[in-house]
């Protein structure tokens, strides 16, 4: 009597359906990890970018009427100063699905404000939730579009 080894069709196709159903559930849930993971990591930038504008412009790195108050600075300003206050990662303007800008108030309002806001690089892919943070050092937050000064706070 002759045996054949291996498996048949019928077999295989279940492996394969399991495998594909095991596929569907997952992926989805990754997915959502990764978003959340972006998010997080946005909050942290946002967080750094917070104290390295404040402790940039106490210590007057920038003084453009040479007053002895020093202004806010751009991202790219906070990363080329010496010593760079943030990383070149987040100094470039965009860092794990997030970009980045920091815009200092214009001409006399640069000692006294700053905006810095973080908005997903793909708004539903990269990440759901916009951010921003001024000089009182709140983070807000929205989804789908850009915070406004009532927006909720993260907490």
């Amino acid at each position: 009597m002759r045996r054949n080894k291996g498996f048949t069709l019928i077999e295989l196709m279940i492996v394969v359906a399991i495998i594909a159903i095991i596929a569907a559930i997952a992926i989805p849930n990754l997915l959502r990890s990764r978003m959340s993971a972006n998010e997080s990591s946005a909050i942290g930038a946002m967080r750094t970018i917070s104290s390295s504008e404040a402790s940039f412009q106490t210590a007057a790195t920038l003084d453009f009427d040479a007053d002895g108050i020093g202004e806010y600075g751009t991202l790219l300003q906070l990363s080329e100063a010496t010593p760079p206050y943030i990383d070149n990662a987040l100094g470039s303007g965009t860092k794990q699905g997030y970009t980045f800008v920091a815009t200092p108030g214009a001409a006399d309002a640069g000692e006294t404000e700053y905006l810095a806001t973080a908005q997903p690089t793909d708004a539903g892919s990269t990440g759901n939730r916009f951010f921003q943070v001024d000089e009182s050092g709140v983070i807000r937050f929205a989804t789908g579009a850009a915070p406004t000064d009532d927006s909720p706070p993260i907490s």
